[in-house]
């Protein structure tokens, strides 16, 4: 405990403590562990595993204006994140549930559009989505999966209640920098894992390249590639990494051509027939032919080839309307016509600008909310209303007005809190969690996820994109003999 003496919960929720000097029962043996290392040596193999993190690339773009952006590596903190396998399993079976009624609703918006033509959601709210893809109608992806590789972000609220804070649906990033934080931990800080047992994440490559091969039915030995954008994208090193553990081709656009109805891939073997493309690029640029034709970076003919069921594509295009935000508000509807079952991971409480009354309330009460434009993602897009200035918020409420079906709001939400280290010194930050979701003809989530962490002090903003870090997630037996404090 002395390592952790001068520790201060700052309100909300947080994950070790429930008070100063009052760890929760799951964490006391970690809490343990960490205090007969001591924070010199943790501090040391942190500085250790950057080195390692920095020699293997773990690197990322990030864009926050200052002379900090710039390619650079990506924020590591040594303090683990713990999930009980209880909340786990809790977890677990409530992104299932969503990800079931998300693939079918997708099905249905492409298809026979039950859910608009029953009024359940407007026609307008899914066709102004900048996500929807007319070239999609119609078109029964393989397996009927639309989301094959999912991210959904989640967060614990004020009273440590988990709940969905946003779907990525179409390239969820940061499973690369998830497994290497496990490999750097097991590495440089052996010691906190003897005698507990943490759930293994290391099959999480397996699983994604079985989840590919399911996608190409017609074939026992499916061909399947990751079509990137190149090595100048921020995401570049989780490209090539998922590429490598998979032991598959990385390929750009001007690797791949469409000829008698098949995608082929030129290598210095001849061509070659590609069977399942690992997507890396947004929709509209897969396809020159269908989407835009200034696109450099995907294949001409490709969607034709997909329409044709001789190649599959994931994720499938067109699953960016389920990320657009004023979408999300829809899940519990989308769950309950779908399933007819209420959802077991709640939203977060938003308000949807479209919508008169909550237009009226967002509008008087900027200073208090959160306001994100439903189509931007990676933190842009957005005004923190209590960290905004007053000219920031005139100018939001200009935006707003115009195109309110842009925007939704949420509380400020004070997320969980887990100790983190900088400078030699221990302190709350806020963090989010990542899970990453597997749909072929089995389903698979890999145990924990990416822990974003805000280590700017007192900021609210985890996204990696805006200086975030990140943390290994352990999902660990439960302490049968905890009581009382909740973990």
């Amino acid at each position: 405990m002395l390592m952790f003496s001068n520790y201060t919960p700052q309100g909300g929720f947080d994950e070790y403590f429930a008070a100063p000097n009052q760890p929760r029962s799951c964490f006391e043996p970690l809490i343990s562990s960490l205090g007969h290392l001591g924070l010199e040596e943790i501090s040391r193999s942190h500085r250790a595993a950057e080195t390692l993190l920095q020699q293997v690339g773990a690197t990322f773009q990030l864009y926050s204006g200052d002379t900090d952006s710039g390619e650079r590596i990506l924020p590591f903190d040594p303090l683990p994140r713990l999930i009980t396998a209880r909340d786990w399993a809790w977890l677990e079976a409530g992104l299932i549930q969503r990800l079931q009624a998300i693939d079918l609703f997708l099905g249905d918006i492409y298809g026979d559009q039950h859910i608009i033509n029953d009024g359940v959601i407007p026609r307008d709210y899914i066709e102004t989505s900048q996500g929807w893809r007319p070239a999609m109608v119609g078109i029964t992806p393989p397996l009927e999966r639309w989301c094959h590789v999912a991210g959904l972000d989640l967060i614990r609220d004020e009273e440590g209640a988990w709940k969905v804070l946003e779907d990525n649906l179409r390239c969820p990033s940061g499973v690369a920098y998830y497994l290497e934080n496990r490999r750097v931990m097991k590495r440089m800080f052996p010691s906190l894992f003897h005698s507990r047992t943490v759930q293994a994440i290391d099959d999480y490559p397996s699983y994604l390249l079985q989840t590919l091969q399911d996608l190409a039915p017609w074939t026992e030995t499916p061909k399947v590639v990751v079509l990137t954008p190149g090595s100048f994208n921020s995401a570049y090193f989780e490209h090539s990494y998922l590429a490598q553990q998979m032991g598959v081709e990385l390929v750009e656009g001007r690797d791949l051509f469409c000829e008698d109805g098949r995608v082929w891939l030129n290598s210095t073997n001849g061509s070659q027939i590609v069977d399942v493309i690992y997507r890396r690029i947004d929709d509209e640029f897969l396809d020159p032919a269908c989407f835009r034709p200034d696109s450099l970076l995907g294949v001409r003919g490709l969607m034709d080839v997909y329409r044709q069921g001789h190649v599959s594509i994931a994720n499938a295009p067109g699953t960016g309307v389920a990320d657009d935000k004023l979408i999300y508000t829809y899940i519990p509807e989308i769950i309950d016509f779908y399933l007819k079952e209420k959802p077991k991971l709640k939203n977060v409480t938003t308000y949807r600008c479209s919508r008169a009354e909550d237009l009226d309330y967002v509008l008087a009460n900027l200073d208090k909310l959160v306001i994100k434009s439903v189509s931007e993602a990676g933190g842009y897009g957005m005004l923190i209303g209590p960290h905004a200035t007053t000219k920031e918020q005139e100018e939001f409420s200009h935006r707003i007005r115009t195109n309110p079906r842009n925007f939704i709001a949420q509380p400020t939400l004070y997320l969980s809190t887990v100790p983190s280290i900088s400078h030699g010194e221990i302190y709350p930050c806020h963090v989010d969690l990542r899970p990453y979701c597997l749909r072929g003809r089995q389903q698979w989530i890999s145990p924990g996820g990416l822990t974003r962490v805000a280590l700017r002090r007192n900021s609210l903003v985890v996204n990696s994109s805006q200086g975030g870090g990140c943390k290994d997630t352990w999902v660990i037996q439960d302490d049968v003999s905890s009581v009382a404090v909740p973990c």
